[in-house]
């Protein structure tokens, strides 16, 4: 699968690189000419991406978790347990959570949908249940928010036996 991404993905590069030479060498007037240079242009993907750097040094919110990988040691199976996942808004501007989504159906968190101001902290409770599961467990939650990156990962792990 890896070889055929990499073979897609330099036909793609060097068909990208004809189509820009074509635009270039076959434009007659130069007012066509100038038509095409902004959308081939690499300095407005260079100067998006600063604008991006920049943004994200001032007025966004930023998570810090106390911890981001809480183990619920040995279980049995079919207990349910529980951890809250705590945190800080240590950005510049309300931090604000739509969504929280763990890895499968037996992990299950919960968070407040209140923006959370600078400063302050909120949780996400993360409820694990642990029936039908055997083995060492790795869940992970993933939270989307108004951060950058707007996606943020904290994970779960425990060893369950049986009864």
């Amino acid at each position: 699968m890896y070889k055929v991404f990499l073979i897609s993905l330099s036909v793609l590069l060097f068909a990208c690189g004809d189509v820009a030479k074509e635009v270039g060498d076959n434009t007659k007037t130069p007012a066509k000419k100038e038509e095409a240079k902004p959308s081939l242009s690499s300095n407005l993907v260079m100067n998006d991406n600063t604008s991006e750097s920049s943004s994200e040094k001032s007025g966004m919110p930023e998570f810090n978790f106390e911890k981001e990988l809480h183990d619920f040691g040995q279980l049995v199976d079919g207990e349910k347990v529980s951890y809250s996942f705590k945190f800080t808004n240590s950005g510049d501007a309300p931090l604000i959570i739509s969504n929280a989504k763990g890895s499968c159906g037996c992990t299950v968190p919960n968070w407040s949908r209140d923006p959370i101001a600078p400063g302050e902290s909120g949780s996400i409770d993360v409820t694990f249940n642990s029936s039908g599961r055997s083995g060492k467990q790795n869940k992970a939650i993933t939270l989307t928010a108004n951060t950058n990156p707007n996606r943020k990962v904290i994970n779960i792990t425990s060893e369950v036996t049986s009864k």
